[in-house]
């Protein structure tokens, strides 16, 4: 099996990550390069991988790869991967896809024309416990599903926010929501298996004051089936705590706090099951292991020419509920979505 030629866009702090990951996989892919805007950064990067050092964006285009990863500010993800598609390279971006719906569908739209492949990450689908759930729902064992619950209490310090693209709306596109709890939105769409019906929310910025985006988000999402989501995020906590998701079915309901699972149906024992996953890279906790299995994946789609199981098209959903909490935010009413 031939070796994909991969190039990494990004070497900030999430860019550990795929180094780690990267070096798991070296019977898939080589490391080709490595680019971001501050030359430092990369230098770094490419020391420890034995990468090449690209200085511009044009120059990894011009490195004759399979596949670029994006992690990048989150506003020029959109330029950054349809620039690669149409040169003919595969795409990987960090979420969001894009800060707005229009170039979300300008991404997909262009990895359709070009036949090549557009996947976003959304790794938290890949852990086994969510995979545990993900089975439940799909053979009815919860029966319908009825109602959703997430909440997100992290903290994320005024030095997190030093960063110059950060806590701005142009350029971030949002705060704990589009950045943090987007991962819980889309975990929740994707267990409930429904569209979106409408949303109303509310968005506040409370204590980091200094930046311009939300430090507090909460709504409720009901989908077309009928599940009512209630949603709660903030990061001014004072310690990242593990992520709740819950989503109630008529025969019971499935828990998910941080790595642990509880599944408590009608007539049954509760049962818990907890991951069995120790943290195997240098990054944050939340972050999680399984960033490794989605590139993996990827990978394979390329290399066997088979559809991306988390694309444009999935990874435009979650996208699609953050703004939308955003519009309800702004207008003070629910919006729904078509």
């Amino acid at each position: 099996m031939r070796k994909l030629r991969v190039g990494l866009v990004g070497c900030g702090r999430i860019s550990v990550i795929y180094e780690k990951a990267l070096a798991g996989l070296k019977d898939m892919a080589e490391l080709i390069c490595v680019m971001d805007i501050l030359p430092d950064r990369s230098q770094e990067l490419a020391a420890r991988t034995g990468a090449k050092q690209v200085l511009t964006y044009e120059e990894v285009l011009d490195e004759h790869l399979d596949v670029i990863h994006l992690a990048t500010p989150h506003h020029v993800h959109a330029k950054q991967a349809i620039d690669a598609l149409n040169a003919g390279i595969n795409v990987l971006t960090e979420k969001p896809m894009a800060i707005s719906l229009a170039d979300a569908d300008q991404m997909i739209e262009t990895a359709a024309q070009t036949g090549m492949k557009l996947g976003v990450i959304f790794q938290n689908r890949y852990g086994d416990t969510a995979q545990k759930m993900k089975q439940m729902i799909e053979k009815s064992e919860l029966g319908q599903v009825v109602g959703a619950r997430s909440f997100l209490t992290w903290i994320r310090p005024e030095s997190y926010y030093q960063c110059p693209w950060k806590g701005k709306w142009d350029t971030e596109g949002g705060g704990v929501l589009i950045d943090q709890a987007i991962h819980s939105l889309d975990l929740v769409q994707w267990l409930v298996g429904s569209d979106v019906e409408w949303i109303h929310g509310h968005c506040d910025r409370r204590v980091r004051t200094t930046i311009e985006v939300e430090d507090i988000a909460e709504a409720v999402i009901r989908f077309k089936n009928g599940c009512m989501y209630s949603l709660y995020a903030c990061n001014y906590y004072v310690s990242n705590e593990p992520i709740e998701i819950q989503i109630y079915g008529e025969n019971g309901k499935l828990t998910l706090r941080g790595n642990t699972l509880v599944i408590e149906l009608k007539g049954q024992e509760q049962v818990v099951i907890a991951s069995s996953a120790v943290k195997d890279h240098p990054g944050q906790d939340y972050w999680g292991n399984n960033h490794r299995r989605q590139i993996q994946d990827f990978y394979r789609s390329v290399l066997e020419d088979k559809p991306v199981y988390i694309d444009g098209s999935e990874g435009r959903k979650a996208l699609a509920m953050v703004l939308g909490v955003y519009a309800s935010s702004r207008k003070g009413l629910p919006i729904y979505l078509a």
